[in-house]
C-alpha cells in the first residue's frame, strides 16, 4: 500500500473538471477506458508524491502534526498547460502550496537521494491533472485538451485550502482527510 497527499477543489468545480474529462472521453476514439481513464483519482492537487508514504503508516503522524500547524492558505486555479505533450493540467498559482509541500517532505526526513529522484523541492510544480498519455490519449489529444479546456473550464476558482487529502494509490481513494490550521 501506498499513499500521496492531494488538495481537492470544491465539489462544484471537481464535478465541473469531471464532467469536462468524461465528455472527453466520449468525444474522442481514446482507449481511456482501458487505461485507467474509467477511474481515475478524482481531481486534485498533489502536494507530496508517494515517496515515505508506506504501508508502515510511520509517516501519517508526522504529516498531521506539519498539518496542524500550517495555516488554511488561498489557492487559485489558472489556465491549461501541457507538460511536453504527455500531460494535460490546469496551472495553480499559490506560494503557500510551495511552503507546505516543503514542510511536508522535510517532515518525512527523506534521504537526499530520494529527492533528487523525484519532482520534490525545487522540482515540484503543483497542477490539477486532465488529461495524460499513461491513460490512453495521445500527443495530439493532449494539446487538443489543453485548447478545449481553455473553453470549458473557466471561471477558475480561487478557493480557501482547509485540508489536505491522503490517497491511497492502488484504489484511488481517499484514505484520510487532515485539517490545516485555523491561525487567524
Amino acid at each position: 500500500m501506498a499513499f500521496f497527499i492531494g488538495i481537492v477543489p470544491p465539489e462544484d468545480y471537481k464535478e465541473q473538471i469531471s464532467v469536462f474529462r468524461n465528455k472527453w472521453a466520449r468525444a474522442f476514439r481514446n482507449l481511456w477506458d482501458n487505461n485507467g481513464f474509467r477511474s481515475p483519482v478524482e481531481p486534485h492537487i498533489t502536494v507530496k508524491l508517494s515517496n515515505g508514504l508506506t504501508e508502515d503508516m510511520n509517516w501519517l503522524e508526522k504529516v498531521r502534526e506539519t498539518c496542524s500547524s500550517f495555516p488554511i492558505f488561498q489557492l487559485a486555479l489558472s489556465e491549461p498547460g501541457t507538460f511536453g505533450t504527455a500531460v494535460t493540467f490546469l496551472s495553480v498559482e499559490s506560494k503557500e502550496i510551495y511552503n507546505l509541500h516543503k514542510n511536508l517532505v522535510d517532515a518525512l526526513s527523506l534521504p537526499p537521494e530520494l529527492i533528487d529522484s523525484t519532482i520534490e523541492l525545487d522540482n515540484f510544480i503543483p497542477h490539477l491533472t486532465l488529461g495524460q498519455t499513461k491513460w490512453g490519449m495521445n500527443e495530439a489529444e493532449i494539446i487538443e485538451m489543453k485548447w478545449a479546456a481553455r473553453e470549458a473550464l473557466p471561471p477558475f476558482p480561487s478557493f480557501d485550502v482547509t485540508f489536505v487529502r491522503v490517497f491511497d494509490i492502488k484504489t484511488n481513494a481517499p484514505f484520510e482527510d487532515i485539517k490545516l490550521a485555523k491561525l487567524f
